[in-house]
């Protein structure tokens, strides 16, 4: 089975497809914090520098060990030149 088939099966259950959705939205948020990481070349510690904390933080956050502040997701979007933007839809 591939990954796909796997979700598919799962989520036959409501309950885990509950639980996924509620998780959604950090899962896509650590998501895009890694790739843009990454794409700027900055490794975990650089990045960790730049925000003003620990490396392991910006570890536990992308591993989601972590559920991070509005605060500090503030933070690592401003040391990646970002902005962050909270919209309900």
């Amino acid at each position: 089975m591939n990954h796909e088939e796997v979700k598919k099966k799962l989520f036959q259950s409501s309950q885990v497809k509950k639980e996924y959705d509620d998780l959604k939205v950090l899962f896509d948020i650590k998501k895009e914090i890694i790739q843009l990481r990454i794409s700027q070349g900055l490794s975990q510690k650089e990045l960790a520098e730049i925000v003003g904390t620990q490396q392991s933080a910006i570890s536990r956050l992308e591993s989601g060990q972590y559920n991070p502040s509005i605060e500090f997701l503030s933070k690592i979007a401003h040391a990646l030149g970002k902005e962050l933007q909270i919209n309900f839809h």
